[in-house]
């Protein structure tokens, strides 16, 4: 006998188990239970906090939605107007010491003359070549090359692309793009190179929310908070150390047994198949990708520079930086870092020089929150990467030389990106549906492993919808069909619906 008997246990309390969790909630009928390792909720979407008071979260999280679900959740979980800032997207890409706005492509009359003919030649060269092509692209580089041309290619998608993925883009399938990626329109890139304009704001997260406080995992923690307190099991006593499938019993680390009748798993999948010890799924698994996530945070005395300014992330394609992404985490919310009078030493300056005095000084201050990939093909000095940083900080010039650095941070996420590589689809083709036939719904970022719903809006639908394939076999539209529901309004659930029906059956004999 198991100590505890539920219908649907929910494994991670990231947003997709929080889905899964408010979902069952909602509907009220099938018993569950959520647990996690984690003392708080949040998963990949969890927000640290360091000694001297600045914010960092796992990477860079904005909350833009495709989902009305979703809003209402999290607008139950922080109702009030000012729980939230809204931003307009301010994005630009470095190259050449210069800001060439968002998206690159679109925007290469930005760029030295030579430069502008090279991308405008490759775009033609791509256009026609694009109009006799009877075939798919076979990856990822192809796709570039046919809808950017070489030019583009070299300046900046192949090296950028690098950059975030850690694996070169011949050895990523492109099934995943739809709008993660712009397609430049040659006519309207042309016209901006005659005219010298630029191109505006593309893309779902053009205009996106930000909590005030507590970072983005202050958002996840409220969600859990609306849910009832003895249906959750975070901290040790809710970490799962193994999962009998054929038994349908999961243990924790406490020693509790778990009896379930349906599983949702949002840990890493290769982790879960781990975990059953079956070792067809665990070889299975091997075919599967991913790159490893460093998460750099500098915190900075003195106001926010004019040249920084209101720009919200930044692109890096080139090599004199090890981070291909930094966001000016300070501009999304003032209580992201301390307050101006609050007294911190300076720990060192930007260029490494010791700082003038060991005295402890008030503010302003500012911060700034970098990515870096990892993976086998594209090793990281990982001892010396935060210096690195700070240096690649003062070679793009974003920091000065004599820049005060109060608060440093560093951590590393080992499952960073879910990679889209050649063999993903082969592999989740096989793995999801047999782990689906020993009644093991696997779904997230890495439970699902498909990048292109790994959003927070995405990772949190694909919960909801796993709890309603479970109860009346709806289908999962996020998982199996992410082009439809990223190109439309999906508002078919509502928080507010009610599944309670109280009239009693009068019906005439």
């Amino acid at each position: 006998m198991a100590d505890i008997n539920v219908d649907v246990l929910v494994i991670g309390a990231g947003p997709t188990g929080l889905g899964a969790a408010k979902r069952l909630n909602h509907i009220n009928g099938p018993s569950w239970l959520i647990v996690d390792a984690n003392e708080k909720a949040g998963g990949l979407a969890s927000t640290d906090t360091t000694p001297e008071g600045f914010l960092y979260d796992v990477g860079g999280h904005v909350i833009f939605s495709h989902y009305k679900y979703f809003d209402d959740c999290l607008d139950e979980a922080l109702p009030k107007e000012d729980d939230w800032y809204t931003h307009q997207r301010i994005s630009y890409v470095r190259y050449k010491g210069l800001w060439v706005p968002y998206p690159f492509q679109n925007n290469i009359s930005m760029l030295p003359d030579e430069d502008k003919v090279k991308c405008v030649e490759g775009m033609i060269d791509a256009a026609l070549e694009h109009r006799v092509a009877n075939t798919k692209p076979k990856d990822f580089d192809e796709w570039i090359l046919r809808n950017c041309g070489e030019g583009v290619a070299n300046i900046f998608m192949r090296p950028y692309n690098y950059k975030v993925w850690a694996v070169p883009t011949t050895k990523m399938q492109c099934e995943w793009l739809g709008e993660r990626v712009a397609a430049p329109n040659v006519k309207l890139v042309t016209k901006n190179v005659i005219l010298n304009k630029t191109a505006g704001n593309w893309g779902p997260n053009a205009t996106f929310r930000f909590p005030a406080r507590d970072g983005t995992g202050g958002i996840w923690i409220a969600v859990s908070n609306t849910l009832p307190e003895k249906k959750k099991r975070y901290g040790k006593h809710g970490e799962v150390t193994k999962v009998d499938a054929e038994k349908k019993i999961v243990t924790l680390g406490d020693g509790t047994t778990v009896k379930y009748g349906k599983l949702i798993n949002t840990m890493a999948v290769d982790h879960l198949v781990e975990k059953m010890g079956n070792q067809e799924l665990v070889s299975l698994s091997k075919g599967l990708y991913y790159s490893s996530t460093h998460v750099i945070g500098v915190g900075i005395r003195g106001e926010r520079p004019e040249r920084i300014g209101d720009k919200c992330w930044l692109y890096f394609p080139e090599d004199n930086c090890p981070f291909y992404r930094a966001t000016i985490f300070s501009n999304y919310s003032p209580y992201n870092q301390p307050e101006a009078g609050a007294k911190l030493p300076t720990l060192y300056n930007a260029d490494g020089s010791k700082a003038s005095s060991d005295e402890a000084k008030e503010g302003p201050y500012w911060s700034i929150m970098l990515e870096v990939s990892q993976s086998t093909v594209k090793p990281v000095d990982e001892e010396n990467l935060l210096k690195d940083c700070i240096q690649g900080l003062i070679n793009t010039e974003m920091l000065k030389p004599e820049d005060e650095i109060v608060s440093t941070y560093h951590r590393k996420f080992d499952h960073g990106y879910p990679t889209p590589s050649l063999e993903r689809e082969g592999v989740l083709k096989e793995l999801l549906p047999k782990l689906q036939d020993m009644d093991i719904w696997s779904r997230g970022r890495f439970g699902s492993w498909r990048y292109e719903v790994g959003n927070q809006d995405h990772s949190f639908m694909l919960g909801v919808e796993a709890a309603d394939n479970i109860v009346n076999g709806a289908v999962e539209l996020t998982l199996n069909y992410p082009d439809f529901v990223n190109g439309r309004q999906n508002t078919e659930r509502r928080l507010a619906q009610s599944f309670v029906f109280g009239v009693k059956e009068d019906l005439p004999n």
